[in-house]
């Protein structure tokens, strides 16, 4: 089994107030577990926010850590829509290297995976680029043989498909 196939997506409605990321991430730091990535923001609903969190482990360990987080006081409800259909988007900014004799290449690369550049420099540009995992590990590996100087990546954020809630609310 790969660590794709180990890969779950969690999404969780939690309280908006302070130390609830520390109680949560600590629960999965107790567990064992690396968070692969954690996405965190307001929503829809006032007063709450919607935590995207990327695990990698078996069945068993994440409904056994998805069940111990959904009985912490601060967190409103937690599912794992791993196997649901989901559309998942992570958004990541890259300063690249850019001598004037490469910057017309790099803006035809960033322009055919519908990327934004975002800031000039002298000697860079900072691209800003939006979509699935893959297309950002894609344009990253066009763009690392320029120099990529910085990356930051927001991590995956999700929702499920279509009418279906990510996340059924059980107060």
């Amino acid at each position: 089994m790969t660590v794709q196939d180990n890969r779950h997506t969690l999404v969780s409605l939690v309280q908006d107030e302070p130390g609830v990321l520390t109680r949560v991430a600590g629960l999965f730091r107790r567990r064992g577990f690396n968070i692969e990535s954690l996405s965190v923001g307001h929503c829809e609903q006032p007063g709450l926010s919607r935590m995207t969190i990327v695990v990698i482990g078996d069945d068993a360990e994440v409904e056994q850590v998805t069940k111990q987080l959904d009985k912490l006081i601060d967190v409103v409800s937690v599912t794992d829509i791993t196997r649901d259909e989901m559309v998942a988007r992570e958004l990541a900014l890259m300063k690249v290297s850019a001598k004037a004799e490469d910057r017309s290449e790099i803006m035809q690369i960033v322009d055919i995976y519908r990327a934004k550049i975002v800031d000039v420099g002298t000697e860079s540009l900072t691209v800003e680029v939006t979509g699935s995992e893959d297309k950002i590990n894609s344009l990253f590996n066009l763009l690392h043989g320029f120099g990529i100087k910085e990356m930051a990546r927001t991590g995956r954020t999700a929702l499920v498909r279509g009418n279906h809630q990510s996340i059924d609310r059980h107060e």
